[in-house]
């Protein structure tokens, strides 16, 4: 229940869905013009703001610049890498074969990472999602399949099937890794996701160093979107559906934090 539940009702809230519902109750205001032409009005500003490049970005900032990019050192090692689900597609007709979503860099940067000789294993997490459940492929095993490709050898994969989110990504890959006699281990996750994936993994009894990819803003990036150059920010100002898209995704990775802190994750 909290698996849909943490789905659905963060939708309500974002750009999107909250537009939706005040437009939907505009519709209901008809016989209250006042109200009606409030409530369109809001909608409006949502969506417009949702969609603005600069919101989305300065919202992705506070997000991914959190963590400092880790800087490779072949003098330093740990136990283990240990990657979080979410950047996979599982193979499932017509794919033949798993394919790299829009957080994929979270297995290639693992492999770079294994190739790099930082660590001696890595430790794949997540578990079967309501969609993956039908052909019975977890995320863990989609991405063991990938390093596999990406020239890891597979005994030095472990998977850890059981969770369903962040939280449980803590939960159960600490149990592997006490299992092996693991503590000290490079997290990758993508960087907006980062700030609260290090933070429950802080919790449990490891030592943990992150190790942030899928980067959605560079700083050339901001240097450039944020010039006063006139046309620049004119184009910034014109909502498009990728950057309430953006817009969407850090929205959902701060309610998630809240949500973690109210429960006592963080």
């Amino acid at each position: 229940m909290f698996y849909y539940l943490s789905n659905l009702l963060p939708r309500l809230l974002y750009p999107s869905g909250l537009a939706v519902v005040l437009l939907v109750l505009a519709l209901l205001s008809r016989n209250r013009p006042r109200r009606m032409t409030v409530l369109i009005i809001l909608a409006v500003a949502v969506i417009w703001l949702g969609g603005n490049n600069l919101v989305a970005m300065t919202l992705v900032r506070t997000l991914e610049w959190r963590h400092s990019p880790l800087t490779v050192d072949h003098d330093a090692r740990v136990d283990a890498i240990v990657v979080l689900g979410g950047g996979l597609r599982a193979q499932s007709p017509p794919r033949p074969f798993h394919e790299v979503g829009e957080a994929g860099d979270r297995v290639i940067y693992a492999a770079y990472l294994y190739r790099k000789g930082v660590a001696p294993t890595i430790v794949v997490s997540g578990a079967l999602s309501p969609v993956q459940s039908q052909i019975g492929s977890s995320e863990a095993a989609a991405m063991a399949d990938m390093l596999v490709f990406l020239g890891v050898p597979r005994n030095r994969i472990l998977l850890e099937e059981a969770s369903r989110n962040t939280y449980e990504n803590a939960i159960e890959s600490s149990k592997v890794l006490a299992e092996e006699g693991l503590s000290q281990v490079l997290l990758v996750t993508s960087a907006m996701h980062m700030p609260r994936a290090y933070a429950v993994f802080r919790h449990q009894e490891l030592q943990v160093t992150p190790a942030p990819t899928d980067y959605m803003l560079t700083y050339t990036d901001w240097a450039y979107y944020t010039r006063p150059d006139p046309a620049t920010q004119l184009l910034n100002l014109l909502p498009r559906a990728e950057y309430m898209a953006l817009t969407e995704k850090v929205m959902r990775e701060m309610i998630g934090i809240v949500v973690y802190r109210l429960r006592g994750w963080l």
